[in-house]
């Protein structure tokens, strides 16, 4: 088996989009980022990416490179799965921890769930989801860290 860990942080600002794991959040708030900025998916990206040791997002989808501006973060957890295939794994549990002051996840959770578990082909008690505060010490902060479990194809 594989164990791998990936973290993702953004600045929050006023009239951006909230995505986390795929699923439009409605907020006055949003990440600022070259892609979507959808830190669970890139939190979650990582990790398969770090269990395989094929790299990080970074290294296959540079902020610098014009096609990623407002990219779907979807597609680097595809690329992430393909990777691992290749390498003869699969992901066979997932749990992230978001940390966002607000809006709340909690109401959010059963769609996030579904959508994260969709994308990783895995049944929804596959995935675990923590959401946290800040406790008001990053209010303008949106931060996600995920761990996952692979296993040989």
């Amino acid at each position: 088996m594989r164990i791998g860990y990936g973290e993702d942080a953004h600045r929050l600002a006023p009239g951006r989009r909230l995505v986390l794991g795929g699923v439009a959040i409605p907020s006055e708030l949003g990440p600022v980022a070259h892609s979507d900025g959808d830190a669970l998916l890139h939190a979650v990206t990582d990790a398969v990416l770090s269990a395989v040791a094929a790299g990080d997002i970074g290294s296959l989808f540079p902020d610098t490179a014009p096609e990623n501006a407002g990219r779907d973060s979807r597609d680097f957890l595809r690329a992430a799965l393909e990777r691992a295939r290749v390498r003869g794994y699969r992901v066979a549990q997932v749990s992230a921890t978001v940390v966002l002051d607000r809006p709340r996840l909690g109401p959010h959770r059963a769609a996030i769930a579904a959508r994260l578990a969709g994308l990783l082909g895995l049944p929804e008690d596959r995935v675990g989801l923590s959401f946290k505060t800040s406790e008001g010490l990053a209010p303008d902060h949106l931060q996600a860290r995920a761990v996952a479990l692979l296993l040989p194809l």
